[in-house]
């Protein structure tokens, strides 16, 4: 969501340690911001006619929504261990034909030809490679199977997911600077990139178009977001009190405009991407 992701970080180390605890504890306030690209995907796959693949499931809400939708088998697969042990749990509780899997979706060796849609909630921008990675996908569908992925613009389109690492710029000069391309939030946030990606790996019928959704949590939520979520949320854990305190003081009011009495609320710009085996 809002992580800033050097692009020599090792994906599996951030996710199985600070940010990926960050979204268990925070997966409340993540599903409701992000629910309705959870229902707009879901609404995708309801006449999906087999098995869907969720790509970087994360702690399974949209995994979960999938299965209830299409009543087809469904399999969510992330690389954050702690993710996926939250979305077993969720699982457990609910009588739906859903499996989860810690893997990386890149190289992980998924049966060939078994899906008939492959989807995705901002889960497919962390790739290293993402030519194999979706050559690795492509191999798991089926012949003419659908692929239905939401992935964020830029960050300029996005200003609330850089509210806090610009308030608090001044503040902590070792932020390191978004990267173009550079795996994290924002690596598809070019549209012609994405669709060569999606070329080289054999995709075909590729269709690239703006998504704009309205998204919203309750207000008592947003110091957890801002504390524990994205580049100045993981900083903000190794600094002493009385800088953190200063720190979290600068961007809570740099988050005031988005504040609505007792909700906040902002306008994701995404690229819905779709594309055919």
């Amino acid at each position: 969501m809002n992580d800033l992701i050097p692009p020599e970080e090792d994906q599996a180390a951030l996710w199985n340690g600070a940010a990926g605890q960050a979204w268990v504890d925070a997966q409340a306030v993540l599903d409701y911001m992000f629910r309705p690209f959870e229902q707009h995907l879901a609404e995708r796959v309801a006449a999906s006619p087999g098995p869907v693949l969720d790509v970087g499931c994360g702690t399974g809400a949209t995994t979960l929504a999938l299965a209830r939708r299409s009543g087809h088998p469904c399999l969510g697969v992330d690389l954050s261990e702690p993710m996926i042990a939250l979305a077993r749990k969720r699982a457990d509780r609910e009588m739906l034909p859903v499996e989860f899997t810690c893997a990386d979706a890149q190289t992980h060796p998924f049966e060939p030809g078994v899906f008939d849609r492959i989807v995705s909630r901002f889960g497919v921008m962390f790739f290293g490679d993402p030519v194999q990675a979706f050559s690795n996908l492509h191999r798991a569908a089926r012949p003419g199977a659908g692929l239905c992925l939401v992935a964020w613009r830029s960050a300029a389109e996005n200003p609330f997911m850089t509210t806090a690492e610009r308030a608090a710029a001044p503040l902590l000069p070792q932020l390191p600077p978004r990267r173009p391309g550079a795996p994290g939030q924002f690596a598809f946030a070019d549209r012609e990139r994405v669709r060569r990606i999606l070329q080289d790996s054999g995709w075909r019928e590729i269709d690239i178009r703006p998504l704009d959704l309205r998204c919203r949590f309750p207000e008592r939520d947003l110091m957890l977001y801002l504390t524990r979520l994205g580049p100045v949320g993981r900083v903000l854990q190794d600094l002493e009190e009385t800088m953190r305190r200063r720190i979290v003081e600068v961007v809570r009011v740099a988050f005031e405009p988005y504040v609505r009495g007792d909700t906040v609320c902002f306008d994701a710009a995404c690229w819905e991407v779709g594309a055919r085996a």
